[in-house]
């Protein structure tokens, strides 16, 4: 029997083997494809790369940087652990890939109006500098509590002219604010357009954003190459819905010596309800117009879930992790609130680095991990983005 292989995917229907498709209403449907046969017809052209190159290159600041972290290798003893220096980009983190090219695709299908969630922030602050920067009108959907907890975040988008709705219903976190914006995008579908913010919704957004994240997979894997003549033996990434780790793992797809490892939240512990580790506790089921393995009731309702990272907190993940996960080729693992804050804590005072908290979940798992490898043995993390919006939540938490 063959191997299964990686590419290229989703089939044309929008599918990664059994998860993702089009789980919409029928006068949904035409809006949604209408963005599939553009994305198809637009995102191809000289014209369209060669502006999203140049914005990656003068504007994100692209390539990012590859980081040996050589004071926490020697803390940790054993293998030696490399960063992908995401929290450098413009806006702080990898999300403004794909806010750049949602933005720019849609300026060129003659959209007034991009509508968005975000949960820790960051797809927020990189969608509204996104749409300022090619002129369209923003508006970004957050709940109550992650309004509250991630104020820099908040001060940032209304600095850069989108338009912020608090949304106070449910767990008024991130899956609230998807339902909330995505019920603003029904009104006038034809007009507006709705960027979503990780590699998860109806076909073909989970493919879109991967696209535009792939960048990060393709520049760490040859930089990884120049400077140490081989692979990383790990590959690692947080994941909640799962883009930042999608955009470092498909480049390593194929290499079937590098293992890929996805980290989800385990919150308060994977005992208590208190997590949101969707791949290890989840069964399947549909969310947000997609299949995907789902932190359920028995009744096939989205359970309430939680992470100490706002971005991480999200019932469901992406039809491609999915899949990965069922074929064997990327494993998920978790970390939970206490490992967080000590890799937060420990990158900041060993290396000088701050970063976000969905981070701080991979460089944790990263930190446990490394001290039982040997010294010739290698860890890749994408450090996906830093914490300046976390900082004075965790002063305020680590009573600092």
């Amino acid at each position: 029997m063959s191997k299964p292989g990686f590419g290229p995917m989703p089939d044309e229907k929008g599918y990664f083997g059994e998860y993702g498709g089009q789980i919409i209403p029928p006068d949904l449907l035409k809006a949604i494809n209408d963005i599939a046969a553009s994305y198809a017809e637009i995102c191809d052209t000289d014209v369209f790369q060669n502006e999203l190159r140049d914005l990656y290159s003068h504007y994100v600041g692209r390539p990012s940087p590859l980081f040996f972290s050589e004071r926490l290798t020697a803390r940790q003893g054993g293998a030696k652990i490399f960063f992908k220096r995401e929290d450098l980009n413009h806006t702080g983190a990898h999300k403004i890939n794909h806010c750049l090219g949602e933005a720019l695709l849609a300026k060129h299908m003659g959209k007034t109006k991009v509508i968005a969630e975000t949960g820790a922030g960051q797809h927020g602050v990189a969608l509204a500098a996104a749409c300022a920067l090619v002129g369209i009108k923003c508006e970004i959907h957050m709940g109550k509590v992650d309004i509250e907890k991630e104020h820099p975040n908040v001060t940032k988008i209304k600095i850069l002219g989108a338009d912020l709705i608090c949304v106070e219903r449910g767990t008024m976190t991130l899956k609230d604010a998807v339902d909330s914006a995505f019920e603003e995008y029904l009104k006038d579908p034809e007009h507006w357009f709705y960027a979503i913010g990780s590699v998860v919704g109806p076909h073909p957004f989970p493919m879109m954003v991967r696209d535009f994240q792939a960048v990060v997979g393709e520049e760490a894997r040859e930089q990884f190459l120049q400077r140490e003549g081989q692979l990383p033996d790990i590959v690692t990434a947080c994941v909640g819905g799962g883009s930042n780790a999608i955009g470092l793992f498909t480049a390593f797809l194929e290499d079937e010596e590098v293992d890929l490892v996805g980290i989800e939240p385990a919150g308060l512990g994977l005992e208590t309800a208190e997590n949101a580790a969707t791949m290890t506790l989840g069964t399947k089921g549909g969310l947000h117009g997609f299949k995907c393995y789902i932190l359920q009731d028995e009744q096939g309702e989205p359970l309430p879930v939680y992470s100490i990272a706002s971005g991480l907190d999200y019932p469901g993940v992406g039809p491609q992790h999915c899949y990965l996960k069922d074929l064997g080729r990327v494993r998920y693992d978790t970390v939970d609130d206490h490992e967080c804050l000590d890799a937060f804590m420990v990158l900041s005072r060993t290396e000088g680095i701050i970063p976000a908290l969905e981070s701080a979940h991979a460089v944790a798992y990263a930190m446990k991990i490394a001290k039982d490898m040997s010294p010739e043995q290698t860890i890749l993390v994408n450090l996906s983005g830093r914490g300046d919006k976390d900082a004075d939540f965790v002063a305020d938490r680590l009573k600092l």
